[in-house]
């Protein structure tokens, strides 16, 4: 076999400019391991770079900065034939064709092998946005067992895996959603308290919270920026990690007025060293057990990608969005 299924986007738009086509399968050089991709999770870089928002890409390009899958060939012998791995970020799906495909070729130094009999559609959730939660809750938040902590878009897939490892590492949990009848998703994910948000909650958070949460993760973006600032109590930190209200920056910030005092503002963005800095196969483990739970919101077919990008782009899915090939 020559070829294999890929999704291509050739020029930036909708949904509809993601085709399924038959491309030559890549061939790795020493130092890269070609994957034979079991399934890949929906990101919503993705959908910025379907739009022709992330500087540096050029089209033609195959999407998709994560993949699961077994190992087909390493020429450098770093991994077996048949093992089963996962890898994220490092240029995938910008610098160089990603996931979106049967077979993916990427650097030996930016891959986990995983350790799981768990399916697939369940193992493809994971890299991103484990990743993502993992790192901003303690590279950029630097969460402590009793810490009050506050998720931002608590029903977003990151958000909901932020919630169950922080409450797994003994944290007080709290989450907003704008939705009532999501309450008990978050619950189910090991929230403990839940707020309806209005855009405004920080006189909320504080009625329950005194002096307001010392840990808050922002996954709205600048919409709630400013209200998650003021949610939070002096030598607290809030980390700015996603923009699921599709904004990233301010139309006018003042710092003075924005940022309490002594309040500290910093951000995540997550790259291919802190995937492999992570205790992936830990975390797996916990989701073997139970321990630790992770919602899968929509599996799709790779033919069935366009339909796959609008859950994305309405928020409907209610947990990570993964697609099988």
């Amino acid at each position: 076999m020559s070829t294999m299924k890929a999704v291509v986007i050739r020029e930036p738009g909708g949904p509809e400019v993601l085709k399924v086509e038959n491309i030559p399968i890549p061939r790795p050089r020493r130092g890269e391991v070609l994957i034979r991709v079991k399934a890949f999770g929906i990101n919503r870089s993705e959908l910025f770079t379907r739009r022709g928002l992330s500087p540096g890409v050029k089209f033609p390009r195959v999407l998709g900065i994560e993949a699961v899958g077994v190992v087909e060939e390493a020429p450098g012998d770093e991994f077996v034939r048949g093992e089963k791995v996962a890898t994220v970020m490092g240029g995938m799906g910008r610098h160089f064709d990603g996931g979106y495909a049967e077979f993916t070729c990427v650097p030996a130094s930016n891959i986990q092998q995983i350790q799981s009999d768990l399916p697939w559609e369940t193992l493809g959730a994971l890299p991103e946005m484990l990743q993502t939660a993992w790192g901003s809750l303690f590279k950029s938040l630097r969460l402590e067992s009793g810490d009050r902590f506050l998720v931002r878009g608590g029903t977003s897939s990151v958000g909901l895996a932020a919630a169950g490892i922080a409450k797994s590492h003994g944290v007080i949990v709290a989450a907003t959603t704008r939705n009532s009848t999501r309450k008990d998703l978050l619950k189910e994910a090991g929230v403990d308290q839940v707020f309806i948000d209005n855009g405004s909650i920080a006189s909320q958070v504080k009625e329950v919270f005194q002096g307001g949460v010392n840990k808050v993760l922002e996954l709205v973006g600048t919409t709630t920026l400013l209200d998650s600032l003021q949610c939070t109590r002096q030598r607290g930190i809030v980390c700015m990690t996603g923009m699921v209200g599709d904004k990233w920056s301010f139309d006018d910030f003042s710092p003075m007025d924005a940022i309490p005092t002594s309040v500290c503002l910093t951000s995540y963005a997550g790259e291919s060293e802190d995937f492999m800095r992570m205790p992936l196969e830990e975390m797996v483990e916990s989701i073997s057990k139970g321990t630790m739970k992770v919602k899968i919101g929509r599996v799709f077919q790779i033919d069935e990608i366009v339909e796959a990008h609008r859950v994305m782009e309405e928020n409907s899915a209610g947990g990570k969005i993964v697609v099988l090939t």
